[in-house]
């Protein structure tokens, strides 16, 4: 079984503002600084941020999802200003998918103006249909929210 989940939010900054928080390590840094009620650790087990980067991120017991598991980055494209990471052990894998992937996506809109789009993409084995309830865009959401108003309140004056 295949699905998928988006959610869009605008950005009053331009697109390469956002994308130096979310196209990088730094979004990492951040959730763990500023939203430790979701995300309690980011480790970088293994590369810079590039293509092949290993993380291993420890969840807030009761968060409705798995408590941890390791992504890879797997695609970045700096021009389309697009990041994709896959679960690649434990976690959602442990639940029967077979893939995990978000992507972040930053779109330009204007000269302070961009949108973040973030999609899950999962596919689980059939009979573990059952646990794609346990796919949730809302904690990505939730750190979208956070970054705005951080992205904000860093913006640089014009």
């Amino acid at each position: 079984m295949f699905g998928e989940a988006e959610y869009e939010l605008e950005l009053n900054v331009a697109a390469g503002e956002a994308w130096d928080l979310f196209g990088t390590l730094e979004i990492g840094k951040f959730v763990e600084q500023q939203l430790p009620h979701l995300i309690q650790k980011v480790e970088v087990i293994e590369g810079d941020g590039g293509v092949g980067t290993l993380l291993k991120l420890t969840f807030e017991l009761g968060t409705g999802g798995p408590n941890s598991y390791k992504e890879k980055f797997t695609k970045i494209d700096i021009e389309k200003r697009i990041k994709e990471t896959e679960v690649v052990e434990g976690g959602y894998l442990e639940l029967g998918f077979t893939l995990f992937r978000v992507r972040f996506e930053i779109i330009e809109k204007g000269v302070d103006s961009s949108i973040i789009k973030i999609t899950i993409e999962y596919e689980v084995k059939e009979e573990a249909k059952a646990n794609a309830s346990f796919v949730s865009i809302n904690t990505l959401a939730e750190i979208a929210e956070a970054a705005k108003i951080h992205l904000n309140k860093n913006k640089a004056p014009n």
